[in-house]
């Protein structure tokens, strides 16, 4: 099975640091406009690495951010490296000073996944994970909530939240959540969303920089097959966008980038 690249978008900036900005711009747009609406909560899924925190860093150093009604906003991850909580492993660490606390985010709007000192083994915190999406199910897509953006991160072997390529956990349809053991990539534990959760995402937006990912994200773009290139079958309901640095893009075929999004 594969995704044709015809309803993806592909903004370029030229550094991490501009991509940074142009993303965070949006988010808060969305989520101002999300929120503007009386009764409407806004559920965004989070991601880790090096671009998620840099995001969201941004995002709140922006006047707009001031004027959101934060706590009609509530924050998931798309996974998590199964380690104590506050390690510097964990995709929410660096998330908090940066983010949460200067925004003065409450934390019952926080959804993190347990940590591995909380007292669950990695298939307790699998399924506790999994009842929390429950809680805020939109039964139009399933038993988790309509994730209005899913921001994603993606590997330089095409991998999202912890769906490696050729592993059963891309393939698996019928769960919300999945333990990860002997994880490619260190940490081996980990907690991880499904792809339907992903794609019932009204927006994905993919962000990566650096020329370690340009071979992934030419192949994404490609309609590669999504078992063996994950980001490839990451898609969303309403729109897909990777948001990418020159390095990133330099495969990326000119009639592909969007110059006006």
């Amino acid at each position: 099975m594969v995704d044709t690249a015809v309803d993806k978008r592909v903004v370029v900036r030229a550094t991490p640091a501009e991509v940074a900005a142009a993303v965070a711009e949006r988010f808060v747009a969305r989520v101002a406009a999300r929120t503007e609406n009386p009764g409407k909560l806004a559920h965004i899924s989070l991601t880790g690495g090096s671009m998620g925190p840099a995001v969201l860093a941004a995002a709140a150093q922006l006047p707009a951010a001031a004027t959101v009604d934060w706590s009609r906003v509530h924050f998931w991850w798309s996974d998590e490296r199964f380690v104590p909580a506050g390690d510097p492993e964990r995709n929410d660490t660096p998330v908090y000073p940066v983010f949460f606390d200067a925004l003065e985010i409450p934390r019952e709007s926080i959804h993190a996944i347990a940590p591995s000192d909380s007292g669950l083994d990695l298939d307790e915190a699998s399924r506790a994970y999994a009842a929390e999406l429950a809680r805020f199910a939109d039964p139009g897509v399933g038993a988790w909530p309509s994730f209005d953006i899913c921001f994603l991160g993606v590997g330089p072997d095409g991998h999202v939240a912890s769906l490696f390529p050729d592993r059963p956990e891309i393939l698996v349809t019928d769960a919300a959540t999945l333990p990860v053991r002997d994880s490619p990539k260190p940490p081996p534990l980990r907690v991880t969303v499904t792809r339907p959760v992903i794609n019932s995402s009204k927006r994905v937006w993919l962000v990566m920089t650096g020329s370690e990912k340009a071979s992934a994200l030419g192949l994404a773009l490609a309609g590669a097959s999504y078992a063996s290139v994950p980001a490839a079958g990451a898609k969303g309901r309403k729109r897909t966008v990777f948001f990418v640095d020159e390095a990133a893009a330099a495969k990326v075929p000119a009639q592909l980038i969007d110059r006006e999004y």
